[in-house]
């Protein structure tokens, strides 16, 4: 089972459906084996806000499209506690012109690929973005060449922390 708190502070509203979220998450544990509970947080956000945490967990001063970050704390007895995907839908919007529709298949795109993060997954070497590419394909029900967008702008987990307050 899927805990899935989701929270948007974004000016963009309308761009994903928590039930496609829950529902992918499911399907991606599904996929890595994950066989307990686990809880997650989803923040969606504008660049301002993405920029300030990619500034301060990453040393770069620019807005981002996804950032995961990883819980550093024990998990609760009988649940895994994975962290936080936080997406700016500033950029989103920016990378697919405005289209609606390619905005939102991103949208599942980046929780998907944040929600890798937040297992372990990472894309330093070309064999581990391929590993990625070929598992988000797989999770979203797209072709290959649809699971990585050139643009993407490839944030890595930023560590053990918490950057998005539970509540």
């Amino acid at each position: 089972m899927v805990h899935l708190h989701v929270q948007n502070q974004s000016t963009r509203k309308r761009l994903y459906q928590r039930g496609q979220l829950l529902a992918l998450a499911g399907r991606i544990c599904a996929g890595e084996r994950v066989r307990q509970e686990v809880e997650l947080s989803v923040l969606f956000c504008d660049d301002d806000f993405i920029r300030q945490l990619n500034k301060t967990y990453r040393k770069k001063d620019k807005a981002t499209d996804v950032l995961s970050f990883a819980q550093e704390q024990e998990d609760m007895p009988g649940v895994r506690i994975l962290g936080d995907v936080v997406i700016s839908l500033e950029t989103v919007e920016r990378n697919c012109g405005g289209n609606a529709v390619q905005m939102r298949e991103e949208v599942r795109l980046l929780f998907c690929h944040g929600m890798l993060h937040l297992l372990g997954h990472d894309h330093v070497t070309m064999q581990e973005q391929k590993r990625m590419t070929e598992k988000q394909a797989q999770y979203l029900g797209v072709p290959k060449q649809a699971a990585w967008r050139h643009g993407h702008t490839g944030n890595r987990s930023v560590g053990r922390r918490t950057a998005v307050k539970k509540g």
